[in-house]
């Protein structure tokens, strides 16, 4: 019966009362018991509704009776709301706190209680709908009457009235939490309780700033955001079989859209007034920011929606939302968070996050220095967590969008006068904002820039190099010449001071070849007086320079120049010892002829030309089999003689022209590397320029058509590609049409050959396969690497690769000591045996130890033997080392102590010895 009494006292007396003394003489009296009458009634209501039926007339009775009441108390709360909004103009909330709080809990069940109907009242929700549909009308009138009473509340900044505040404070959340109740129920309610929630933080700011749990409002808001774009990208989907324009759809997706903005404008506003209170925020923020354009085009992971959908969306919404990185540029905690060294991302939110980068790059061109700082210093935050800059973390960033750029993906362009709009790759995307923000940087970070830089220069990445690589080019367009000459003369160095071949070196020399194009010619000058190429030391630096990026005389005289000291340094070496160390300045000397012959051949006279064929064929000749196939640098020495002699092949001797093809194919029983056999292709290319004389046509065609028939045949997608090319080349350019055909030796050689002239038999493949197969393959590339430390990678991407170092030779101290080692552990061992006997595994291994003794003895003798007779002249090599009888003998020793305590006789395995 309470409701009913609690209605005549708000009617018959309420009126009658101090509203001074409303909250003593009654709030504080009867809304509590209100409260638990109400909670009482919910409890029953829930408890019983899994035995409502149509057939049991007592508990329908029962739960409709007990809904009425509900209704009728939220009436009764409504009429106390409404008589402190009808006498008095402000409220001071301290004066009635129990009614905003018991409202509130109220308000909040029955919107629970009606969001859960469907799972409470399951299959006979029909029985009660008119009574719930009542007690939610109730429940919204009383919020909307209670927001009315709450606008009217007033706070007096100059007096702390700490009650006050966390009443206010408690409030707000309150109707946060309603907030999420209803989200789903009434998007206009939603919306308006959002916007009073806003509302009242900033009407009262200046005192609630510091108790508000700002957090959780952001927390809410984003989520609500989140929520309602899904909801917008959904109806966008259904839409794309109909027409957009007439439908339900379609006017829903309008409204849901324009919810999407009110949050965006609404979250803008809050983060605006508070940012101060935000930095345990940023994170949310941050992820708001990432999983909004992990779903939006040109994602790989976006909703499949309309290019009409997409327009709309973003001019409503996304420009709607796009002020807010601008409003966090400034905050540290943000920077921090976007910034962070050990940030691991999914590889849906990889591209967001390399686009965010890219929006904050635009935003800093116009800030002054100290922001620039702000984002392009590193910082060390915590023991735990530090700050890297932003130009590290774009190239990052980038580097984490294979998927994105194998596809690729494209973006808006950038408009141009009088030229209309183009789209553009991720990868001209990155790299024009990326220019432009370095134009724009401030001259105190180039320190920065520059270690940015060279660091991506250096990335095993390829595409990350490249990057790195057109953007220091544009610096040295953007630059002066004398910032120019100092990058290349850096450059040059670098690559000196280089220990070996590694994929650095072979990104700074590409940097290095393209910047010497953007030099003055007086800085190119300068350059070859401080490098010159007839020291043959510099000739390191000469074998990456292309000689058309000097003016005419100059490439004239440079090419002579590093053809001198070059065919000199051949020459002496041919007539020397030509030790196995020298192989690499070989090489080195031959690299640099081979890019003279490439890029400035016709800057050589007759001798010149003669003096490097000459050298070409000499060291072309003194090349065998076994040669090859065993040392590596034999291999380089080979790939470069190669295109060399291809260089020269219609003035070559046929002789030697012969010995090359019968080398070839020699070789290619043996399968050497991949880098050999394209080299072969160089070769075989520039025969199509050749006559081959009668006389030899027998020895030289049959090795050629099989040579090419094998390489045609190369299951490696590389080299298949680069044959079909070389082979194309040849058939083209030959007058002994008669070989053709014998070089195409099976079927499928034959309809490979053609498919590739015809250009056909591409594999078909969907826009949409290709999508899913790109997603795949980059999660399956990505998420190994992304378990590896900052550490780890730091330290990977500064050391050069070690399997191809510069050759040093052991000295005769380290042979000593390290044989010595070897002597003093087998006298440990014979001692040993002597004092117990031996394990049954122990004869086994000292066998097998014997047995790689032997190995490296046989070894030794071989690569002697190979290298003599190779060369007129003996290669000088490491001196000896096979064990002498000394030195072997506690091997023996202990051999025989095996035998001898239990082992097999020593007959059985001497066979495995050889001393």
């Amino acid at each position: 019966m309470l409701p009913e009494i609690l209605k005549i006292i708000v009617e018959m007396f309420l009126p009658h009362m101090n509203h001074l003394t409303l909250e003593q003489t009654f709030f504080s009296q009867v809304l509590p018991k209100t409260v638990r009458l109400f909670d009482d009634m919910m409890y029953e209501l829930t408890s019983q509704a899994r035995e409502l039926s149509s057939q049991n007339l007592e508990i329908q009775s029962t739960l409709r009776n007990i809904l009425q009441t509900m209704v009728q108390l939220l009436g009764a709360l409504t009429g106390c709301v409404q008589h402190v909004c009808a006498t008095q103009e402000s409220v001071i909330l301290e004066n009635i706190h129990s009614l905003p709080s018991s409202v509130l809990h109220v308000i909040k069940s029955t919107f629970v209680h009606c969001k859960n109907s469907e799972s409470v009242y399951s299959g006979r929700l029909h029985l009660v709908a008119d009574l719930l549909q009542a007690l939610f009308k109730e429940a919204y009138s009383l919020q909307k009457q209670l927001m009315e009473l709450l606008d009217m509340v007033c706070m007096n900044p100059l007096i702390d009235e700490h009650d006050d505040i966390l009443n206010m404070v408690v409030v707000i959340h309150s109707l946060l939490d309603i907030c999420s109740v209803i989200s789903s129920m009434d998007h206009a309610f939603h919306a308006n309780t959002w916007k009073f929630i806003i509302k009242q933080s900033l009407k009262h700011q200046s005192v609630i700033k510091s108790q508000l749990k700002h957090k959780d409002i952001i927390t809410s808001l984003c989520e609500d955001i989140l929520f309602s774009f899904h909801s917008c990208l959904q109806l966008a989907e259904q839409m794309i079989q109909s027409d957009a324009q007439d439908n339900a759809d379609y006017r829903l997706f309008q409204k849901t859209l324009k919810l999407c903005r009110f949050f965006a404008n609404s979250l803008l506003h809050y983060t605006k007034e508070f940012l101060p209170f935000l930095s345990d925020s940023c994170c949310t923020l941050h992820q708001l920011y990432l999983q909004i354009y992990s779903k939006f085009p040109p994602s790989l992971y976006a909703a499949g929606i309309s290019k009409a959908q997409q327009e709309e969306i973003a001019s409503t919404f996304l420009v709607t939302l796009s002020p807010l990185i601008s409003q966090l540029l400034t905050f540290q905690p943000f920077v921090d968070v976007v910034l962070d060294s050990k940030l691991e991302l999914p590889c849906e939110l990889q591209l967001p996050q390399c686009l965010l980068l890219v929006v904050i790059m635009d935003e800093l061109s116009s800030r002054p220095e100290d922001v620039q700082a702000l984002w392009c210093t590193e910082s060390q935050v915590s023991e735990a967590t530090a700050r890297v800059s932003l130009l590290k973390a774009i190239f990052s960033s980038f580097e984490q969008c294979s998927g994105e750029l194998s596809l690729p993906v494209h973006l808006q362009g950038v408009k141009s006068k009088g030229q209309a709009e183009v789209a553009v790759t991720l990868y001209q995307h990155v790299c024009i904002h990326l220019c432009t923000f370095i134009a724009s940087l401030h001259p105190s970070l180039f320190p920065e820039l520059d270690t940015a830089l060279l660091n991506a220069v250096l990335s095993a990445n390829m595409i990350t190099s490249l990057l790195a690589m057109d953007a220091w080019c544009f610096l040295a367009r953007y630059g002066t010449a004398e910032l120019c000459a100092h990058h290349v003369t850096i450059m040059a160095h670098l690559i000196k001071s280089c220990p070996g071949e590694c994929y650095q070196l072979t990104n700074l020399s590409i940097l290095l070849r393209r910047l010497f194009f953007f030099m003055a010619p007086r800085q190119q000058v300068e350059f070859i007086q401080k490098f010159p190429p007839k020291e043959t030391e510099n000739l390191l630096l000469w074998q990456y320079i292309s000689f058309q990026a000097l003016p005419a005389e100059l490439r004239k005289q440079t090419a002579l120049e590093v053809t001198r000291a070059g065919t000199a340094w051949c020459m002496k070496w041919l007539g020397s010892n030509r030790t196995l160390e020298e192989l690499e300045s070989l090489n080195t000397v031959l690299s640099a002829l081979l890019a003279v012959c490439n890029s400035s051949g016709e800057a050589l006279d007759l001798g010149q030309q003669t003096a490097i064929k000459e050298v070409g064929s000499q060291l072309s000749i003194l090349l065998n089999v076994k040669l090859v196939i065993g040392q590596p640098y034999v291999q380089q020495t080979l790939s470069l003689l190669l295109p060399l002699l291809g260089f020269f092949i219609q003035t070559l001797d046929p002789q030697l022209v012969s010995q090359v093809i019968t080398l070839q194919t020699s070789l290619l029983k043996l399968e050497p590397p991949d880098h050999v056999r394209l080299a072969f292709l160089d070769f075989l290319s520039s025969l199509g320029k050749l006559f081959i004389p009668q006389t030899i046509q027998d020895r030289i065609l049959p090795s050629l058509s099989s040579v090419f028939a094998s390489l045609l045949a190369d299951r490696n997608w590389l080299l298949e590609q680069h044959s079909l090319e070389a082979f194309t080349q040849f058939a083209e350019g030959t007058t002994h049409e008669e070989i053709v055909p014998q070089c195409l030796s099976s079927e499928e050689t034959k309809k490979k050959v053609v498919s590739f002239l015809e250009k056909t038999g591409f594999v078909d493949e969907t826009t949409a396969a290709r999508l899913e197969r790109i997603k795949q393959e980059k999660g399956t590339f990505w998420e190994p690497f992304a378990k590896v430390t900052q550490e780890e990678t730091k330290m990977s991407s500064l050391q050069p690769c070690v399997k191809r170092a510069r050759h040093e030779l052991p000295s005769e101290d380290e042979y000593r000591s390290t044989l010595q080692a070897a002597t003093e552990a087998l006298e440990a061992i014979e001692l040993l045996l002597q004092k117990s006997p031996p394990p049954d595994w122990l004869l086994m291994e000292m066998e097998t130890l014997q047995e790689r003794i032997d190995k490296l003895k046989r070894q030794n003798c071989s690569g002697r033997k190979q290298l003599s007779s190779t060369f007129p002249q003996p290669l000088a090599l490491h001196r000896n080392w096979p064990l002498s009888d000394a030195q072997a003998l506690p091997l023996r020793r202990a051999v025989n102590l095996c035998t001898a305590q239990g082992s097999p006789p020593a007959s059985q395995v001497s066979s495995h010895f050889h001393w």
